[in-house]
């Protein structure tokens, strides 16, 4: 992923699986995603997001040992129930400088837990590709690629009432992507076709996590398909590579995240599995780095390159914990680790079917901030040297709406109190 000075190229792209919407998720104010007891009663009446959202996002990894396409994404994120006033409307934007991903949600359109979702993203270097082969970066046989997509999708809570809501999605979609090779792409390297591609996803959701980092409370069992047929299949490379007319995905994932009421720890622990049919490079799960929010479900191994590991079966254990170091909260210690059965995507293959990874880090957050400094090693990495890889990284992420309300919040006439009220603000 190519990155340079807050540009993000794309906003969040990962291999078969992008990060995608905003009111595919239950999510809520407070800590919406609950488990049994946990927190106060909690109704939901659909998908749509019912929280306000203002929110920018920034993820970096950069690896210490060999070359590899710089991994990153900023955004700018925006759900804004009640678009327009008095009306069943949640607008929901993910902005970056060379991508947009846009829905409009229609509460209780076709019923009363019935919403309708209409999708619209595209930009620059949305469908780039990178040839990642036993921990070697192959700019030779990587391409740029532009693309957009349509989509509408219907969501239906089942449960109505419930504590821990009960979700299914189908949605319909259209993607056109276009290809070039870049100044590093080998000559007589023939990059894939234009194409269209048909996308076909349908999923059920029990439970869920909000679009932030390190939530808090959350508790998700989910299950999902997802249909991809082409139009521009065939060969291209010289002629060794394929592009599958059709491809079908079938994963799931179960996570929970829990802060302790009393010592504030939290405790994050997801398990996710997926297989596939007729994969090819554009579809298969893609394994790597520590970048939380580069899709809706983000394949993270600490160390690794970003999408280094190319999969047509996985099954993927990760866990981290986060211990604060003062009574605020403030400051904290961040540990993370991760480790993947792989049934390597044909071509891709290299010893040994587990990839491991561990990371640590100094986490820093506010009411408006969080941000986390990291550290992240590949156990299983293939590197020159043999095994093991070594990478660093930054997250932030940075509350708008929540600094917005607090400057509008009224203050005494104080000249110095209001100083030190836009330091509260900002946790300072």
């Amino acid at each position: 992923m190519q990155f340079s000075v807050w540009v993000v190229h794309p906003l969040a792209i990962s291999g078969g699986v992008r990060y995608r919407r905003a009111v595919n998720q239950c999510w809520g104010r407070a800590g919406l995603l609950v488990l049994a007891g946990c927190l106060c009663h909690f109704t939901v009446r659909g998908q749509i997001d019912p929280a306000n959202r203002e929110l920018i996002q920034v993820g970096y990894n950069a690896a210490l040992e060999g070359q590899a396409p710089l991994a990153a994404y900023a955004f700018y994120y925006r759900n804004q129930p009640d678009f327009l006033q008095h009306s069943n409307l949640t607008l929901r934007l993910a902005v970056a400088p060379t991508y947009l991903d846009s829905e409009l949600g229609f509460r209780s359109l076709l019923g009363e837990y019935t919403d309708l979702g209409v999708g619209i993203a595209g930009g620059g270097f949305a469908d780039d590709y990178y040839e990642i082969r036993r921990g070697t970066y192959i700019p030779g046989e990587s391409f740029d690629g532009f693309g957009g997509e349509a989509d509408t999708s219907i969501y239906h809570l089942f449960n109505p009432g419930q504590q821990i809501p009960l979700n299914g999605m189908l949605r319909g979609g259209v993607r056109y992507s276009t290809y070039a090779p870049t100044s590093d792409t080998y000559p007589g390297f023939e990059v894939p076709p234009p194409r269209e591609t048909a996308i076909v996803r349908a999923g059920l959701r029990w439970g869920g996590k909000e679009p932030i980092l390190f939530p808090p409370l959350a508790m998700e069992i989910s299950a999902w398909y997802e249909g991809q047929f082409r139009t521009g299949a065939g060969n291209y490379g010289f002629g060794d590579f394929t592009v599958e007319p059709q491809s079908h995905l079938f994963w799931g994932e179960a996570l929970l995240s829990y802060t302790f009421p009393n010592s504030k720890q939290n405790l994050y622990f997801s398990v996710t599995a997926g297989t596939s049919l007729d994969a090819d490079r554009f579809s298969a799960y893609r394994l790597g780095a520590m970048l939380p929010l580069v899709s809706e479900f983000p394949l993270s191994l600490p160390g690794y390159y970003y999408q280094e590991i190319s999969a047509s079966r996985f099954v993927l254990v990760g866990a981290n914990y986060i211990l604060p170091l003062d009574h605020r909260q403030r400051w904290n210690l961040a540990f993370s680790g991760a480790t993947a059965w792989v049934d390597y995507l044909q071509g891709f293959e290299q010893p040994g079917n587990w990839n491991s990874g561990i990371g640590g880090g100094i986490l820093y957050q506010s009411p408006s901030w969080k941000f986390l400094v990291g550290y992240g090693y590949g156990v299983d990495a293939i590197r020159t040297h043999g095994t093991g890889a070594n990478s660093i990284g930054v997250l932030v992420q940075f509350d708008l709406g929540h600094v917005k309300g607090e400057l509008l919040t009224t203050q005494p006439p104080s000249r110095w109190g209001g100083f030190q009220h836009i330091f509260d603000v900002f946790g300072m």
